[in-house]
């Protein structure tokens, strides 16, 4: 008993950055592809069929992704989400999911998908202990379906993932993720909200975000959530829930009708960065502490610089845990709080969305 408790006592202190906050959630992007063209992500006027893509053998392997992710459940990541591009475009995504879930620490492993090859994956994956899944739908009109994600895929074949999530039974449930512009789907919010209410799917509505460089972002187009939630509540009154754990990205309300619940995830008009735990990692193995980060730490060198041993595997963890500690991130606090356009005309380059997943 004494010999476990000096162990523990020798542990070190788990990682939290200059701003207090600790390491909690790694999104992973698997995949910087994708079979859409949203134009808020990766427009068809720069992504054509001419843009040049990682290759195989740049992105990591899944023994790399679960090094990291091993790594990572060791300086306090208890949350796992896989992202993209389109996750499911990267070939064998159940075993990593298995390896994933098991690791020591790891509570929840999810997944953001625009839901197109659902029905093919979805047992597989929850058989592999996927808790979660999130389905990208900004749009039941046809016609702004098709606009808001590039002309490439089908609304019915969306609607099929999400009736294959829903069926495949994941333990942590099915929602669905939809990025609001005014002008575009805005109006189409209610369609969305009818057709999940009563189904136990919950809606997440996001304010459109500056994400990257190419999307021609602009305030006037982000519809503020209580705005939004002021026309909701007129057709379905609300009430507030509280949240689940600290850093819990979307507001929550459910339906004073019994009807399910509904998500605000609102960044642009109230930035929630002084709880932000999340870290990403990108395909070809760059670590970045924020969504809307410029430049990101190299863990891929330092995977395949050596043979793995004790010795590579304390290089990972110290070179994981310093690049936490030394994190500032602030984004969107530091938009909110700028001359509007102040914060973009800068000449910050992000890195985009499809590389480090949303």
């Amino acid at each position: 008993m004494d010999d476990d408790n000096n162990s523990c006592a020798a542990r070190p202190a788990l990682p939290v950055d200059r701003l207090g906050r600790p390491l909690r959630d790694l999104r992973i992007s698997v995949m910087d592809r994708c079979n859409f063209r949203c134009p808020y992500c990766m427009p068809e006027s720069t992504y054509h069929e001419g843009f040049r893509f990682l290759g195989p053998k740049e992105r990591l392997d899944f023994d790399e992704i679960e090094r990291v992710a091993r790594m990572a459940a060791e300086l306090g990541v208890t949350k796992i989400r896989l992202t993209g591009g389109e996750p499911l475009l990267r070939p064998g995504l159940p075993d990593l999911v298995r390896r994933l879930s098991t690791l020591p620490g790891i509570e929840d492993v999810a997944l953001t998908t625009n839901g197109v090859l659902l029905p093919r994956f979805a047992p597989a994956l929850r058989q592999a202990g996927l808790r979660r899944v999130t389905v990208s739908l900004d749009s039941l009109d046809p016609a702004v379906f098709a606009h808001m994600s590039g002309g490439r895929g089908g609304l019915s074949a969306v609607l099929k993932g999400v009736d294959a999530a829903c069926a495949a039974g994941f333990e942590g449930g099915v929602k669905i993720n939809t990025v609001v512009q005014r002008g575009v789907n805005d109006a189409g919010v209610p369609d969305i909200l009818a057709r999940f209410r009563n189904t136990g799917v919950t809606v997440r509505l996001i304010e459109y975000m500056d994400v990257g460089n190419r999307n021609g972002w602009d305030h006037a187009d982000v519809v503020p959530s209580s705005e939004l939630r002021a026309r909701i509540a007129a057709l379905w009154p609300l009430e507030p829930l509280p949240p689940r754990y600290r850093g819990e990205v979307a507001r929550r309300y459910r339906y004073a009708d019994g009807a399910g619940e509904i998500g605000f995830v609102s960044s642009v008009s109230a930035p929630f960065c002084g709880a932000c735990s999340r870290a990403r990692l990108s395909s070809d193995g760059k670590l970045y502490t924020c969504l809307f980060a410029t430049a990101g730490t190299d863990l891929r060198a330092l995977l395949r610089g050596s043979a793995r041993d004790a010795e590579a595997d304390e290089r990972l963890r110290t070179t994981l845990s310093r690049t936490w500690r030394q994190r500032t991130d602030r984004y969107s606090e530091e938009r909110m709080h700028s001359r509007p356009g102040a914060v973009q005309a800068s000449g910050r380059e992000k890195i985009e969305m499809h590389y480090i997943g949303g």
